[in-house]
């Protein structure tokens, strides 16, 4: 067992894990730690624990001390740098012609690098844009290429719910979302009504999904569109409510009725 701190260095950030050393830290602390880009300042979001060595990503890096008030005041001074960046090169992007488009640019603690996230329907030949850029900041170019995923997670928005966007608010990773999650959760496949405003299938999606799938395995649902019997007759299942545990059956006679799952057997011949 290892001793670590999870730490966060962007909003809905990745957590990663940090060997504490002799520091005492709780929640909340703002720190200085080596990571493979240089100094970084981050804070502590996970309290001290005992991890798996196999949870650890090795080597594991320790803390280097707890940031300072001028280590404050260089993290605002870098925010201020990055929106003279952000405009510079945008400049420089237009002189070039370069068919992309900036989202972020991020300076690492130490100023040892700046980062330029961008988005762009192909390959990009930003040579000339990093000479340029390296003349202007005088340290480390790097220009990164990022999905919509990523731009709609540093841009932030509001989703269809109404809410703050999940991957800008609290989602540290994406996770895989499939549309055989809308299938199990019987939603419209409409892929307006499915999809987030990156165009890709919404990541809440994924929260549900378990619950669905558990309540289905743990009593057979019947299929929609087939037919079953119940203690009204025969019909045809239009509707289903996994959380209920209910289904929609229009009858022969056309009829809509509501029934439970245990109490409808479904008729040899049906198709999946």
């Amino acid at each position: 067992m290892q001793i670590v701190v999870g730490i966060r260095f962007k909003k809905a950030g990745k957590i990663y894990y940090f060997d504490p050393g002799s520091i005492e830290l709780v929640s909340g602390d703002a720190v200085i730690v080596e990571t493979a880009r240089g100094l970084e300042y981050g804070e502590v979001v996970i309290d001290p624990r005992s991890v798996e060595e196999k949870d650890i990503v090795a080597p594991l890096k320790t803390v280097q001390r707890k940031a300072t008030v001028q280590d404050e005041e260089k993290v605002r001074e870098n925010r201020i740098k990055e929106k003279e960046a952000l405009e510079i090169c945008q400049q420089k992007i237009a002189v070039h012609a370069l068919p992309m488009n900036l989202i972020d640019v991020e300076y690492t603690f130490d100023v040892n690098k700046i980062i330029f996230y961008f988005t762009a329907e192909g390959r990009i030949d930003f040579r000339d844009l990093v000479k340029d850029l390296a003349a202007v900041f005088r340290t480390r170019i790097e220009l990164r290429q990022i999905g919509v995923r990523d731009e709609a997670k540093m841009m932030g928005g509001i989703g269809c719910c109404g809410r703050s966007l999940c991957c800008a608010s609290f989602l540290g990773d994406f996770e895989p979302v499939s549309i055989r999650m809308a299938k199990e959760q019987n939603l419209s496949l409409n892929p307006t009504k499915i999809s987030g405003i990156c165009g890709r299938l919404m990541c809440c999606l994924k929260y549900e999904n378990d619950c669905y799938c558990s309540a289905h395995k743990k009593i057979n649902a019947p299929k929609m569109a087939s037919t079953v019997v119940t203690i009204e007759g025969e019909g045809k299942v239009t509707a289903i409510n996994s959380n209920k545990k209910t289904a929609a059956v229009k009858l022969a006679s056309g009829k809509l009725i509501d029934v439970s799952w245990e109490d409808l057997v479904e008729k040899e011949g049906n198709e999946g």
